[in-house]
């Protein structure tokens, strides 16, 4: 008769969460600076400027401008969710200009084909790898030493917001977070909210008899 085996139940340790990294506006500006094409360099400023998602960004559309009102129409973000995000006026003519080079009637940034030329007929967009391998030679080019990813730029965007008394709510709605407790990470990240944690602390311990 065979022994009945038991059946071992393993333990998985919690998957380790880490902030993300993110970069001040004086550290952004001469990375975008190093993007040599225009189409990536206005391509990636506006994912900057707008809080967008790689994909989000290069799968623009041109009735998703919405200059009237200032705003972007994200289309089926993550989640398969649509959204509004703030068009930054400053954002607005260089999308102008970069279409403008092209001119094609569907995308702003429309793939470029062999020897970036096609684009005004393209009917695909920009690859997703074409943004990130422009990023990362920017990125080397520029000598910066921390680590950073195109979704630098997103967490880049979301961080001063806070720092400026932005709402929390309305920032989860520009980013397209379902959670709250997704967009609260980046309160872990600003400064202000380390040195108003540190003087509330401070002033508690000023009662205290030593």
């Amino acid at each position: 008769m065979q022994p009945a085996w038991t059946t071992l139940t393993f333990v998985r340790p919690p998957r380790e969460k880490k902030l993300p990294v993110i970069r001040s506006i004086t550290e952004v500006r001469p990375m975008l600076a190093h993007l040599k094409l225009p189409r990536y360099r206005v391509g990636l400023t506006t994912i900057y400027s707008c809080g967008l998602r790689l994909q989000e960004g290069t799968h623009l559309q041109v009735t998703d401008i919405d200059a009237a009102r200032m705003r972007i129409h994200v289309r089926q973000g993550k989640g398969a969710k649509d959204r509004y995000v703030p068009l930054p006026q400053r954002t607005l003519p260089r999308l102008r200009s970069s279409w403008v080079t092209h001119r094609n009637p569907g995308w702003i940034f429309p793939a470029p084909g062999r020897a970036g030329t096609g684009m005004a007929t393209a009917t695909q967009p920009m690859p997703r790898s074409s943004g990130q391998d422009a990023f990362r030679a920017a990125l080397k080019a520029s000598g910066l030493p921390k680590r950073a990813s195109v979704p630098t730029l997103r967490h880049s965007w979301a961080t001063p917001l806070l720092e400026a008394g932005v709402n929390l709510r309305l920032i989860q709605e520009s980013l397209g977070h379902s959670s709250p407790s997704t967009t609260s990470v980046y309160t872990h990240l600003t400064i202000k909210a380390h040195e108003m944690a540190a003087a509330s602390i401070n002033r508690l311990m000023e009662d205290l008899s030593w």
